[in-house]
């Protein structure tokens, strides 16, 4: 069973089991030198299958594997991989495939779009996350101390190669911070989808082929449905980063330790959701729907312990969608719908990031 979608000039392929596939075509492999970057973990379960696959169009093939986390994502670890590309004399015919998370789709995009400047990359992403949104829309980024994906390109990739069969392998926390960003795309853009998704969580959570199936096909067609639109975040875009000021600021604080992308986005989600209310924008029973489905999707709603609104304030200021003295937050105005808000009073941010500290949607 394989999808084929495109954006631009780039195919989506998505298949159950990647493994199983005889009729991939890897002609644009062909004579190639590949270099696959991956972390520890993935190249410990499937780089050796992956490398069987490939030797049958190339017979160059090498591998970096790097250590597994977004603390890793970092210039250092972007100038360690171009050293060795420098020192074996990677030329302009040389293909690099990402297999990993998002993490290292983001780091592979970006060196791939700068080396030399500019060669193909193939993304093979292995997580839930990765697979519905991080591998899709050429957005290729590292980290500074300032925030996170601060440093970055747009770059478009040859291929992505979507297998199902390797969300069999993580583990229940990375399921959740995939379902995450699957809940995000309900919310903000199709009313239909959020439903279905409060339908079957639990067949998702328990890996339903069918289930992930439809899940993962949706949400790459309403990402790719917006990338058509708007290439590099001007317009309608930026609507993908709903609940990610707030999650990216509790990655930022923690130092991208425990708190994966996808749970600091779900809080940052719950954050996003009360400044709607106090806005006045979004209706309490919508709210409350967003809450719950986060809930049974085993997502937290809460951001750490030590956090403060200080804290979350500091941080945000640096936001990317920010302009110099004003803090602009993607908002829900109902399921299914959501809009850019500009210049909004830091006092609501402020209230809203206490209320959803009480939880105060549990008492209405």
């Amino acid at each position: 069973m394989k999808k084929l979608l495109k954006y631009n000039s780039c195919n989506i392929l998505i298949s159950n089991n990647l493994f199983n596939e005889s009729n991939y075509n890897f002609s644009i492999l062909r004579n190639k030198r590949i270099l696959i970057i991956t972390n520890k973990l993935i190249a410990s379960l499937y780089l050796s299958k992956l490398k069987k696959l490939l030797y049958s169009v190339t017979n160059y093939l090498e591998h970096i594997a790097i250590p597994d986390g977004e603390k890793y994502k970092t210039m250092v670890t972007v100038n360690n991989i171009i050293l060795v590309l420098l020192k074996k004399n990677y030329d302009n015919n040389t293909i690099i495939i990402s297999f990993g998370g998002g993490v290292i789709s983001d780091i592979s995009g970006f060196i791939a779009s700068i080396y030399r400047r500019g060669i193909d990359i193939i993304h093979i992403p292995t997580t839930l996350l990765a697979q519905v949104d991080a591998c899709i829309g050429n957005k290729n980024s590292i980290n500074h101390k300032y925030g996170k994906n601060m440093i970055g390109t747009f770059y478009e990739p040859k291929l992505i190669i979507i297998g199902l069969n390797f969300l069999n392998t993580l583990s229940k926390k990375e399921i959740y911070s995939g379902l995450s960003e699957v809940i995000k795309y309900g919310i903000i853009m199709d009313k239909s989808f959020f439903f279905w998704i409060k339908r079957n969580l639990k067949n998702l959570i328990s890996l339903k082929l069918k289930f992930l199936y439809k899940c993962v096909t949706t949400c790459c067609k309403l990402k790719v449905n917006i990338i058509n639109k708007d290439k590099i975040d001007n317009i309608s875009r930026i609507l993908l980063n709903f609940g990610h000021t707030f999650g990216h600021a509790i990655e930022k604080y923690t130092n991208y330790n425990y708190w994966t992308h996808g749970l600091a986005i779900a809080v940052g989600i719950i954050i996003a959701t009360y400044v709607s209310l106090n806005l006045n924008i979004i209706k309490i029973k919508h709210a409350k729907l967003i809450r719950l489905l986060l809930i049974k999707a085993k997502l937290p709603i809460f951001g750490p312990k030590n956090i403060n609104v200080n804290d979350y304030i500091d941080i945000i200021k640096y936001d990317k969608k920010n302009n110099t003295n004003s803090i602009n937050l993607i908002l829900p105005v109902n399921i299914g719908t959501a809009k850019v808000f500009y210049n909004v009073d830091k006092k609501i941010i402020i209230k809203s990031i206490l209320d959803s500290k009480q939880d105060l949607l549990s008492k209405v």
